[in-house]
């Protein structure tokens, strides 16, 4: 394997673990969303 192509190899791999573990990272670290209550909100409508 020329010198060349083992860089080439060694960035691609390189730049998709590091994009990995960024967004594994930020979806670890993420505060969950507030979900609204179910029957509280949703009683706007009349029946």
């Amino acid at each position: 394997m020329s010198n060349s192509a083992l860089t080439m190899m060694l960035s691609a791999e390189i730049a998709v673990t590091v994009m990995t573990l960024y967004f594994f990272w930020k979806v670890v670290t993420t505060p969950p969303k507030a979900e609204p209550d179910s029957f509280v909100e949703n009683d706007d409508e009349p029946r």
